[in-house]
């Protein structure tokens, strides 16, 4: 029996604040999977290595976590005004599907250093010694994202002393922009808040019923007390992640969250919409001991988080729900407000599993709707590998 052989496709292997992805430039991609469909998503689960039954991600370039089960498609930009288009898809693990409804805020800091690397910011944009200023689309929920890349002698500095918990070693600090993150994405009723209330009793069947605060800004979440169901808000992956039930639970919590959003129409549709929302609990400052053993104090922070991506404890923060807790901090009433003292504020410094993260953001009413005109944080980048992913001929 013939098999087909191997193809290689040039991409870059890089990491994006606490994420790793594997990046394409969109014209580097086999003619069919130059446009969004089934040969596309193909292509892209046999990089990674998806579906896996093993869950281990083995025979790709995946690793395993949510956080490291990403890709990246690139181009100039086709909009005014901005230099690269960005599309992000999140590979499922163990099914065999790629979820385009979101972002991913965390490799939105590396897009910027891809695209001048990659000759797809111009020229006369680029200084000598200084800071690029990249206008990034951000394809999947049609926003803009303003990218601030550090260039010494013409290239891209990824070298640095800036730290960023979650991430083993410094680096350069990549300051990043997300321009009027809220709302407008499809399905979610064009508000912040697609309920039309900053907190709302949501009941989930076998869980109970609790207050939300379900926004969109940045990405869709679900934002619930830790107290309510029963955590402190301090806790580490291992004690999620390794508790079914818990898992079961925040998955039904999301589910339901989503159809009340308005992101779902039925409940089986959550399962194909796994990136998006995600489900967040918060809890008033308190001392803990990060995964890396460092000693994070009670007025180190200004609230507690602790999220879940993909089913699953995220290990730091994903850079778009931080975006999501910057933003629903500065709106009084909300329970991450709440949660940070229930005053005004135009930033936040909160505590998730591997340390702190400060977000800021300022929130405004007009004509009764809350709008959010930017949220930034720093993040940092670096290319890990660069060259080519070599797949079979045949799998996509």
């Amino acid at each position: 029996m013939a098999h087909a052989p191997q193809i290689k496709i040039p991409a870059t292997y890089m990491r994006g604040g606490t994420s790793k992805g594997v990046f394409f430039s969109l014209k580097d991609l086999p003619e069919t999977a130059q446009i969004p469909g089934p040969a596309r998503d193909a292509l892209l689960l046999r990089v990674i290595g998806s579906p896996d039954p093993y869950d281990k991600q083995i025979d790709g370039m995946g690793g395993a976590t949510s956080s490291t089960s990403k890709t990246v498609i690139l181009s100039k930009s086709i909009k005014a005004d901005h230099d690269v288009d960005y599309l992000f898809g999140q590979v499922s693990i163990d099914k065999p599907f790629v979820d385009w409804s979101g972002n991913c805020g965390n490799l939105s800091a590396a897009v910027g250093s891809f695209a001048i690397s990659n000759g797809l910011v111009d020229a006369s944009r680029i200084p000598h010694n200084g800071v690029a200023v990249v206008r990034v689309w951000q394809a999947n929920i049609g926003k803009t994202i303003i990218a601030h890349v550090p260039i010494t002698n013409g290239e891209v500095q990824e070298t640095g002393d800036f730290e960023l918990d979650g991430v083993t070693f410094p680096a350069a600090e990549v300051q990043v922009e997300f321009m009027d993150p809220a709302a407008e994405e499809e399905g979610g009723g064009g508000s912040m808040f697609p309920t039309g209330n900053l907190v709302d009793d949501l009941e989930v069947p076998g869980v109970g019923t609790f207050k939300a605060t379900m926004i969109n800004a940045g990405i869709p979440t679900i934002f619930v007390n830790a107290e309510d169901i029963g955590y402190t808000g301090t806790e580490l992956q291992g004690a999620i992640n390794g508790d079914p039930k818990a898992l079961a639970m925040f998955e039904n919590i999301r589910a339901y969250g989503a159809l009340r959003m308005g992101l779902i129409s039925t409940l089986d549709e959550a399962a194909k919409r796994q990136h998006t929302p995600k489900v967040a609990f918060v809890a008033k400052p308190a001392a803990y001991v990060s995964s890396s053993g460092k000693a994070i104090a009670a007025g180190d922070v200004d609230l507690l988080v602790r999220a879940l991506s993909m089913g699953k404890l995220h290990h730091a923060m994903m850079g778009t729900a931080a975006v999501a807790i910057g933003t629903a901090a500065a709106i009084s009433g909300t329970l991450v407000n709440l949660a940070a003292g229930g005053i005004e504020r135009n930033a936040v410094r909160f505590g998730h599993p591997s340390g702190t993260l400060r977000v800021g953001a300022q929130a405004s009413q007009v004509n009764g709707e809350w709008t959010v005109k930017k949220a930034i944080m720093s993040r940092s980048a670096r290319v890990l590998m660069e060259g080519f992913v070599r797949v079979p001929g045949d799998s996509f």
